[in-house]
């Protein structure tokens, strides 16, 4: 049976750690799921380590389903958070509901992710009041990444601080049942957990927060462009397959592989008489008839 989103409210409540994973197809999400991790979503990060955009931003809402329902065919558990990619949800309350129902009746997910507080509070709102799992997410969006003018700590300065804290309180109100802060300050992440009801999800934000999310690229070390500061990779999986690939290619171009543990037998048997046939018999003959005609 899946986690729900009462269990992981409760889990602030409990002061139990959250723990949550980007996945992005079946293989990887199957893993995740058997691992334990109660939160995978499904990100639009995958435009970057899986589909090698230079941003969030191209990343279109049947490349998301398409992602989205391989993850949930590899889980039985895990929560599947979608991720709401750029522009699907800011034109209006009417697009955000018909774009966050296509995740839920698609692709199966449970729940979905969108970006902004104040601005999508009243989005959220409908969602929810729809039956929709909102999950927010605030501080450095990517999808905004134009704006922000890189990929920067969000919340240093006074203003940028107290935006944050409403934007999280807006979502809170609204009705979100969790909240990612994304490259934020610790002690301002760890404020805004105290002054919301629902749990924060911190990347880049500090020990101070309910839990905990990653792209699971970074931490495996298999996307090799660059290693973000938030990320601790627990892997490097990139020296480990490029050293099977040149293995692979060494042996393939020596002769080295297969063997004949990887290679299939049959009936000599069969074979002779298959020999046979196309020496002197009905192949033999035909291929006669041929050459006189």
């Amino acid at each position: 049976m899946r986690v729900t989103i009462t269990q992981i409210k409760e889990m602030k409540q409990k002061g139990e750690k959250i723990v949550m994973l980007t996945a992005y197809d079946y293989s990887t999400a199957k893993i995740v799921d058997e691992v334990g991790v109660p939160l995978i979503l499904v990100g639009d990060s995958l435009g970057m380590v899986v589909l090698g955009y230079e941003s969030t931003i191209p990343v279109t809402m049947e490349e998301m389903l398409h992602h989205t329902k391989a993850v949930v065919r590899g889980t039985k558990r895990s929560l599947i958070v979608g991720d709401m990619p750029f522009m699907t949800y800011h034109l209006s309350v009417e697009q955000a509901l018909q774009n966050a129902a296509r995740f839920i009746q698609e692709a199966g997910a449970q729940a979905i992710k969108l970006e902004g507080g104040v601005t999508v509070a009243e989005k959220v709102r409908r969602m929810v009041q729809c039956g929709m799992p909102v999950m927010g997410h605030i501080g450095l969006t990517p999808q905004s990444i134009h704006q922000f003018g890189g990929y920067k700590v969000q919340g240093k300065s006074p203003e940028g601080a107290k935006r944050l804290l409403d934007d999280a309180i807006a979502l809170d109100e609204a009705g979100a049942f969790a909240i990612v802060l994304e490259t934020v300050p610790t002690p301002l992440a760890t404020l805004i957990t105290e002054k919301v009801s629902v749990p924060t999800i911190g990347i880049g934000a500090g020990i101070g927060c309910d839990g905990q999310v990653q792209v699971i690229n970074d931490i495996l070390g298999s996307f090799a462009d660059f290693v973000p500061k938030h990320a601790k990779q627990y892997a490097k999986l990139t020296d480990i397959i490029r050293k099977a690939v040149t293995d692979y290619h060494n042996e393939v171009k020596d002769g080295a592989f297969p063997t004949e543990k990887q290679s299939f037998s049959m009936d000599e048997s069969v074979l002779a008489e298959l020999k046979s046939d196309t020496e002197g018999g009905l192949y033999g003959e035909s291929k006669r008839t041929q050459t006189d005609t």
